[in-house]
């Protein structure tokens, strides 16, 4: 966790991590910004320039080509989510490399690699199915609760590797986790872990806010009437009241999961207004437009109230981590740094929210591995709905008759009906209006 106690006999750093942006059909290559007219591509092209700043320094690239980059991410999302559902249970996973953010789909089945190559990716053929290892993932998960986990604090399905990675500080524990879990060695690889990671304690996405200690705040949330923001869930529990980042009275932890889960919402009093910002790069508002899920290898920014603004790109989805407090499952891998008091903050890619810092490894100087909660299994928790600057965009196309709804959050894999068709989801995402099925291809295939 990223949050900095007052109290001297708590001082010590704990890190915590956490978020991404997505994309549209077509193919993984980058046209002349603008050449699409989908919603998604849109979106992607016209990139906030605190963004594009933070991705040229820390990413080493040029305006030009981290506008590009986004592009290409975004319209990678939508291949992969297709050729996932047309592979079945034979898809590998997928995943971005290089500058150009070129999309790999990896199968078990050597004769898909014509229909991955046509849909404009790479094919990699590899022995285990994604199935297969987030099932070892899942056995290792189980045997958390019972066994401790302390020497091998981190584990993860690595679709890159075609394997599951477990590191930590000791083989012999790591050996002995892995038996204790009943997974298939042949499917797990033990990686060495110099540093364990730690909770870094300590209505804008990234101001900070104050709670005998000090956290970030997520992203600006709003459940009916009331207005308040996601955060972390190690920074507080139900009850537990908050002051803003100027000490004003701000509001109550209306629910909290830590650990298991890293996440919480505080409802805010009238003084306090929800806004669809993340701060960026020089305290500049950064636009938060959707939730969509961000891919292996795509870029993302973290904002946090103790060091600022910093990027780098996505390792892992669905990692398992232990800190001192306990295993927290499901999160999301990071390269980019922070440190105490960042715990809470937002992770953003382009505009799209991704999730809360949760913890994670080094720091701002060095560099470091973190972690984030992803924002969507908090906006479905606690029924909250995501502040975009597509808020109330006037009367939509309608929904004649469909079970598809504005402010639901959809994953992968959800069907739903638009009027008279039946449409599967491509990529996880909170419906919002204007992100209909039939106009975002991106999101949603007709099935």
């Amino acid at each position: 966790m990223l949050h900095r106690r007052v109290m001297a006999v708590c001082s010590a750093a704990v890190a915590v991590g956490a978020l991404v942006l997505t994309g549209l059909a077509g193919p993984a290559t980058a046209g002349p910004a603008g050449s699409s007219t989908s919603a998604t591509d849109r979106s992607a092209a016209q990139v906030d320039p605190a963004v594009l700043d933070a991705m040229q320094r820390d990413l080493g690239l040029t305006a030009a080509q981290a506008r590009a980059r986004l592009v290409n991410e975004s319209r990678a999302g939508g291949v992969a989510g297709q050729l996932r559902v047309s592979l079945g249970g034979s898809f590998a996973g997928s995943w971005l490399q290089g500058d150009a953010a070129e999309l790999t789909v990896a199968t078990t089945d050597a004769d898909e690699a014509e229909e991955i190559t046509a849909a404009g990716a790479r094919a990699e053929v590899v022995t285990h199915s994604l199935a297969e290892l987030d099932a070892a993932k899942a056995a290792l998960d189980r045997a958390a609760t019972t066994h401790s986990t302390t020497a091998s604090p981190v584990w993860y399905v690595d679709i890159t590797s075609n394997s599951v990675v477990v590191r930590a500080t000791s083989s012999a524990a790591a050996r002995s986790f892995i038996a204790a879990s009943g997974a298939d060695r042949h499917l797990v690889r033990v990686e060495r872990l110099t540093e364990r990671p730690r909770a870094l304690y300590d209505l804008r996405g990234g101001d900070a806010y104050y709670m005998g200690g000090r956290c970030s705040i997520g992203f600006p949330v709003t459940k009916g009437t009331t207005q308040g923001f996601a955060t972390a869930g190690h920074c507080g529990r139900a009850g537990t009241a908050t002051q803003g980042y100027n000490q004003v009275a701000q509001g109550t932890f209306q629910g909290s999961s830590f650990p298991g889960n890293d996440y919480a919402w505080v409802a805010t009093n009238s003084n306090w207004t929800a806004t669809p910002y993340v701060k960026g790069q020089g305290g500049a508002n950064v636009q938060v437009t959707g939730s969509t899920q961000a891919q292996v290898g795509q870029s993302v920014c973290r904002s946090g109230s103790t060091t600022g603004w910093h990027c780098g790109t996505i390792q892992v989805h669905g990692t398992s981590v232990t800190y001192q407090e306990g295993t927290v499952y499901e999160v999301t891998q990071t390269t980019v740094c922070a440190e105490p008091g960042d715990s809470g903050g937002s992770y953003i890619s382009g505009s799209q929210a991704q999730g809360v810092t949760s913890g994670g490894s080094g720091n701002c100087s060095s560099g470091g591995t973190t972690f984030y909660q992803p924002v969507n299994e908090i906006l479905s928790a606690y029924g909250l709905t995501l502040r975009t600057t597509g808020d109330d965009p006037g009367p939509g196309p309608g929904n004649p008759g469909g079970t598809w709804a504005a402010g639901t959050v959809y994953a992968a894999g959800d069907q739903v009906t638009y009027g008279s068709t039946s449409y599967v989801c491509l990529q996880g995402h909170q419906a919002q209006v204007g992100w209909e099925p039939p106009v975002t291809p991106a999101l949603w295939q007709a099935s």
